[in-house]
């Protein structure tokens, strides 16, 4: 990798210092008659720091390779890198579809959500109600008025593809599926999954219940990274209630064992649709596809775009997560520079042996001026390869930069002048 920044040059002339001294002097005499003006909050550095960024169109990686995608029998299909959280390859990724039991995904993200913040435990018992019982479609055959556990219902509902367990799991959270309808269009906003609108919790059929196969993979991805304990649902491949035995619906975890995800979709309207992932050595990829013509081509063709996307392509760290991607020059602190770092790992997935083409460089305010705030976002690091952004990463400040004493400040400010 190949870093350049652009910090600013400052040549300290001999003339400065008698400038300075002169400024300084002045200074002092007026700060005997005059309260020093007080400085200015972190907020306005980040506020600088939304102008000073590199901006531009992101490359799908495939876009730097050679090699084709996969031909695939489907209406829309995406692959994701979950570490890089770059597409890979995609066609027709905004293109309105019909998520059908892929909805669900999304009914889970709240159901977990409800678990972590102890709204629910997964012991606790649901009473089911008669709309839940009545609800069409797949179902995990919970009877009306029975007490069912969080935990039983989310395995009806992942494993089973339940329709009922979903509106169940909806009503204890949320009161009513209508209440919890409204907290899943809540959450897609806040994922920013832009061509998500929901209308009911498990999947069924409506005009203006949609989404895309990035809003998918968006979705799936953060799913795994906010829930990892709750994972191991999606590999469960059956679960017997109520004395039926039902067999999770996702093939690929029987074709390939490391596929551990992660959930099915179908209606004659809809396609037969999966969202798969797999987990090869530390590396993860999600792969998207809609509209397929039966419950085995979804398989075959999900699975041949997953090995595609491990065997031709590489994810490598650019940046450990208390590296510095960048020490930036601050003025009127306490410390000439701060380090500058995205405040993560920073995974970057390329063709496979292009990793030494990476270009990254860094933009961020200036001039960069005290008090900074540990974690305030003061620019960008964009990443390309052959001239095309791959991806842009927020820069944010590794330390406190407290602002300096008055008389330091001074020189400073005179050294800008001639900067």
């Amino acid at each position: 990798m190949t870093l350049h920044m652009s910090p600013p040059r400052f040549a300290l002339m001999p003339r400065l210092i008698a400038v300075c001294a002169l400024l300084c002097a002045s200074a002092l005499a007026m700060a005997q008659t005059a309260p020093v003006e007080p400085a200015a909050p972190a907020a306005s550095t980040t506020a600088q720091a939304s102008t000073a960024n590199g901006t531009g169109p992101v490359t799908m990686v495939s876009e730097l390779s050679k090699i084709p995608a996969p031909t695939l029998g489907a209406k829309a299909w995406l692959t994701l890198d979950a570490n890089s959280g770059q597409i890979i390859a995609a066609q027709d990724p905004d293109a309105r579809v019909e998520p059908a039991s892929l909805t669900k995904l999304m009914s889970a993200y709240v159901v977990f959500e409800a678990l972590e913040s102890g709204r629910l435990t997964l012991d606790q018992k649901v009473h089911i109600s008669e709309k839940a019982w009545r609800t069409e479609g797949s179902r995990m055959f919970i009877e009306p008025n029975t007490d069912v556990t969080v935990d039983e219902l989310l395995q009806g509902l992942i494993v089973q593809s339940g329709n009922d367990a979903t509106v169940a799991l909806g009503e204890a959270v949320a009161g009513s599926e209508s209440a919890f309808v409204a907290l899943m269009n809540q959450e897609a906003v806040r994922q920013g999954l832009t061509g998500t609108h929901y209308t009911n919790s498990p999947g069924l059929p409506d005009p203006e219940h949609y989404t895309t196969v990035r809003d998918l993979a968006v979705l799936a991805r953060n799913l795994e990274r906010d829930f990892p304990k709750y994972m191991h649902y999606y590999s469960q491949k059956e679960f017997t209630y109520n004395k039926i035995k039902q067999s999770n619906r996702n093939r690929l975890l029987w074709a390939d064992p490391t596929v551990d995800g992660l959930k099915t979709g179908h209606t004659k309207s809809a396609g037969y649709c999966l969202v798969s992932t797999a987990l090869r050595d530390g590396r993860r990829v999600i792969s998207v596809l809609v509209g397929a013509a039966s419950d085995a081509a979804r398989a075959e063709n999900s699975l041949k775009l997953l090995n595609w996307s491990f065997q031709n392509f590489d994810t490598v760290r650019l940046i450990k997560p208390d590296d510095a991607a960048v020490h930036a020059r601050v003025w009127e602190g306490e410390q000439d520079t701060v380090g500058l770092s995205p405040g993560e790992p920073l995974w970057v997935t390329v063709p496979r042996g292009r990793d030494a083409d990476i270009d990254s460089v860094a933009h961020y305010a200036e001039p960069l001026l005290a008090p900074l705030e540990k974690g305030a976002s003061v620019g960008t690091l964009e990443v390309s390869m052959d001239g095309r952004q791959i991806t842009t990463v927020p820069l944010l400040a590794q330390q406190n930069v407290p602002q300096a004493g008055f008389f330091s400040r001074m020189i400073d400010k005179v050294r800008l002048l001639f900067n």
